[in-house]
């Protein structure tokens, strides 16, 4: 599938106008942080690739069309937590139905992913609860799709449900960790999610940033809203 533009209105990331030294600080940060924790992790990166292709059939990176910035779509890379013939029809119906406040999940409609979800791996369960499959993302924020801080990328068929002022997440790229990533995660409701990625996207400075890719490590060990 070619990349492409989901709507002819761009949102514009304010941080990208003109000779804006926060911009070229923020990407010199990603690329620097993002290679090193690349190069750091190696050895996890190796192990987890091999844990995952010995526990499924299948390869290790799960690759999905995801919608970044200006809402282009990107390939987002993960390591794979599901089996190769997983369905995704299931989570597509529940998403959309949360989207639209009618999910149930067990009497918790905050929940972003499913409760019971028999498509996950027992390797792909552990990643998932250490948030380890995310980490192939640093990848895309070295390519520039995504950044180390940023609103969670969206699914298309997400996207095709939002009302027009959930729009406003895409007028800064998506990040590997983000205001609602360190905020509660699966405990918030989906709109809280999107207020969230907005409300960074409004206030989105190098301070802010820094706090959040500080809370983030805390965040990831005491599993907080993790699924």
């Amino acid at each position: 599938m070619e990349a492409h533009q989901l709507t002819s209105k761009q949102p514009v990331d304010r941080s990208a106008r003109g000779p804006d030294w926060q911009a070229l600080v923020r990407r010199t940060v990603d690329l620097v942080l993002a290679a090193s924790i690349v190069i750091v992790l190696s050895p996890l990166l190796l192990a987890l690739t091999l844990a995952i292709r010995l526990d499924s059939r299948g390869p290790a990176l799960f690759r999905q069309r995801r919608v970044g910035y200006g809402q282009h779509e990107f390939t987002l890379y993960k390591f794979r937590s599901m089996r190769v013939d997983a369905d995704p029809k299931g989570h597509r119906e529940y998403v959309t139905a949360l989207i639209n406040g009618k999910a149930a999940n067990g009497g918790r409609k905050d929940l972003y992913k499913l409760a019971v979800d028999d498509r996950i791996t027992p390797v792909g369960r552990w990643i998932r609860k250490w948030s380890l499959d995310e980490l192939p993302q640093l990848f895309n924020v070295i390519a520039g799709d995504m950044a180390l801080v940023g609103p969670r990328p969206a699914i298309a068929y997400e996207v095709a449900e939002y009302p027009s002022w959930y729009l406003k997440r895409f007028s800064v790229k998506p990040g590997l960790t983000g205001l609602w990533q360190v905020s509660g995660r699966n405990e918030r409701t989906y709109e809280e999610m999107v207020r969230l990625d907005i409300d960074y996207a409004e206030r989105r400075s190098l301070p802010l940033d820094l706090s959040i890719l500080a809370r983030t490590p805390l965040t990831v060990l005491a599993r907080r809203g993790a699924a």
